[in-house]
């Protein structure tokens, strides 16, 4: 499906959502892409102009057009139209409940689909710039813990990464076990990712707080950027602070932000085009201050 809106009747950008039927998770995934106003007439060009792309990873209970359809994509225009960010494609996968890992019980090998099926073949179909430096990742609260597992996990494979809000969660897999034994919705949440009682080798397997320890040095070439409202409705903010003390114990620089607000949407949009603007200039589209 094709939706064209933004500048002109000559230059419009468009988004384009689309599906593919994953062999390793054996279903149909369902995906959005913003195309810029540029890329259809950068087709014609010699050669034709390819573009760098930035994954975005959407929160639990939000799908692969929630971005576009609560405003981003009007907000992604206008910035373009202000020169405040570069062009490049922004992708959106469905992640439905995954938190974009393999499950403990390897039911669900989401982190497998993305980067053996999905990545290539987007990187197929649309003109992507090749290699590490052409491609970012960013997400919002579970979709935060994914782009920043995967940076972290795979710094090979992204020169950039950004989180809004990310879901790091900073009590111990015994305590929120304990926790699931009064109710707790987080546990019914984490159950299906994580195992029951959460495989603690997995947790830490897949934990952003000890890949940033372990591939610390690997780290130093990754454009980082997250912040976090200071009243998440899920604590958060506790884990953000966490990460930016483990980031600086081990030398790697990245940009943090606490800022007034919530875990809303509102929140999300109101820093929106400053993740825009970090990474258009990792990206080189935009000059370093």
């Amino acid at each position: 499906m094709l939706l064209a809106g933004g500048l002109s009747a000559s230059a419009q950008s468009r988004i384009d959502c689309n599906a593919l039927n994953s062999r390793i998770l054996k279903q149909i995934v369902h995906y959005c892409v913003y195309l810029p106003a540029t890329y259809d007439a950068g087709a014609t060009e010699h050669p034709p102009a390819r573009y760098p792309v930035l994954y975005f990873l959407h929160g639990l209970g939000d799908n692969e057009r929630t971005l576009f359809n609560s405003g981003g994509w009007t907000l992604i225009d206008d910035l373009r139209n202000q020169h405040k960010m570069g062009n490049f494609l922004i992708v959106a996968p469905e992640g439905r409940r995954s938190f974009y890992i393999n499950s403990a019980d390897s039911s669900v090998r989401y982190s497998d689909f993305f980067l053996q099926e999905f990545m290539p073949q987007i990187e197929s179909k649309y003109r992507i710039r090749p290699g590490r430096a052409g491609r970012a990742i960013s997400g919002i609260s579970m979709g935060g813990y994914g782009a920043l597992r995967f940076a972290f996990a795979h710094p090979e494979l992204f020169s950039a990464v950004s989180a809004q809000s990310a879901a790091l969660i900073t009590e111990s897999p015994h305590a929120l076990d304990s926790a699931s034994g009064t109710g707790a919705p987080l546990a019914g949440v984490l159950a299906p990712v994580f195992g029951k009682p959460i495989n603690v080798a997995h947790w830490n397997e897949n934990s952003p707080f000890a890949l940033a320890k372990r591939n610390a040095a690997a780290l130093q070439k990754l454009a980082i950027y997250f912040n976090c409202g200071q009243d998440d409705n899920y604590g958060f903010e506790k884990g953000a602070a966490a990460l930016h003390d483990e980031l600086q114990k081990e030398g790697v620089k990245h940009e943090y932000h606490l800022y007034p607000g919530d875990h809303s949407l509102q929140y999300f949009l109101s820093h929106f085009a400053e993740v825009m603007e970090f990474h258009s200039k990792a990206f080189g589209l935009l000059p370093q201050r």
